[in-house]
């Protein structure tokens, strides 16, 4: 069986904030004469899809076909960004709203050598208008009345697009229409989801949204106040990503599944990687504990390269067959 007939294709709707990561890759020889900081000789500038748009690509990459809402400001930057979406990657960018009230997300990254030097973040953090908020609904409505669409995911980076009155909305139009609800939280919304399908926090954001403090490496007690929190949400699965430690999957039954031995590179993007490849695992009818295995393979893989990069299917498929998690 190849990869393309195990995971199928589908259309999944991914709700959230679009950014660009922009790198700047260089060499750091000196220190500035002007302040104890390292200066970088500049070799190459680079600008790729971050945020949201990187579970876009992820989805592309596993043989998705992505639709992304967002919101983007009436700028140099947003422009770039719906571009990059249409001609680099095929994706239809018509349905981000360009606001003259935002401006775009720009995350940079100066890397020298391999090594993370500094970030520097261009961005707007408030809520979006409720007239954009209102666009996002009759977009996302009349997407999901297409019937094409197979699962949803909500992609929050706490920039604002994401609000309470989009989840319930959202929640809602996909109960009626039995579609799956996945989402990707940060702080500000992490209470605002209930009945959903699928909750993936990593431990950072579960410990920090329930106020709670718990040992990462104790997986029972974790388990313990995960499951109270998933039953009391009535969401079907939440699941946990525990770095080093792995991933813990809660449902009617629960299972902690052991990080892959690899070495680590940059974290940047597994996240998004993750909740990707279980969304299309989802979708093609895989069942929840194997979706978890596949995506926590695929996490493993992109921490071994540099910056925010998607997932090697035919690497993923690979190693999954060798671990025995594909037969």
């Amino acid at each position: 069986m190849e990869f393309d007939e195990f995971f199928g294709t589908c259309k999944v709707l991914v709700i959230g904030d679009v950014m660009i990561d922009a790198y700047l890759w260089g060499d750091v020889n000196r220190i500035s004469p002007e302040a104890p900081v390292p200066v970088l000789s500049c070799i190459k500038r680079e600008n790729r899809l971050g945020g949201a748009g990187n579970v876009v690509i992820n989805l592309k990459a596993m043989g998705a076909i992505p639709l992304v809402v967002s919101v983007v400001g009436d700028d140099e930057q947003g422009v770039l960004l719906k571009t990059m979406l249409s001609e680099d990657y095929g994706v239809n960018s018509d349905y981000i709203i360009v606001s003259e009230q935002r401006r775009t997300t720009v995350k940079t990254r100066i890397i020298s050598q391999g090594q993370h030097l500094l970030r520097v973040d261009d961005e707007m953090d408030s809520l979006v208008a409720i007239d954009e908020t209102l666009m996002m609904e009759d977009t996302i409505a009349e997407l999901l009345d297409s019937g094409e669409v197979s699962a949803v995911v909500f992609e929050d980076y706490d920039k604002g697009v994401i609000t309470p009155r989009l989840i319930e909305f959202v929640v809602e139009q996909c109960a009626e229409r039995e579609i799956p609800v996945l989402a990707d939280p940060k702080s500000r919304n992490f209470n605002a989801y209930h009945g959903i399908t699928v909750y993936k926090p990593n431990f950072k954001e579960f410990c920090s949204g329930l106020n709670v403090n718990v040992k990462k490496g104790d997986i029972n007690q974790l388990m313990r106040i995960a499951d109270e929190f998933r039953m009391a949400r009535e969401m079907d699965y939440l699941l946990i990503t525990l770095s080093e430690h792995g991933m813990l999957l809660c449902g009617a039954e629960s299972e902690h599944i052991a990080a892959q031995r690899s070495e680590i590179v940059d974290v940047s993007g597994a996240g998004d990687t993750v909740i990707s490849v279980f969304t299309v695992c989802l979708a093609a009818g895989i069942d929840a504990f194997t979706a978890t295995r596949i995506a926590n393979v695929a996490g493993g893989q992109v921490c071994q390269k540099v910056g925010v990069v998607p997932v090697d299917k035919v690497q993923l498929y690979e190693e999954c067959k060798r671990l025995n998690i594909i037969i």
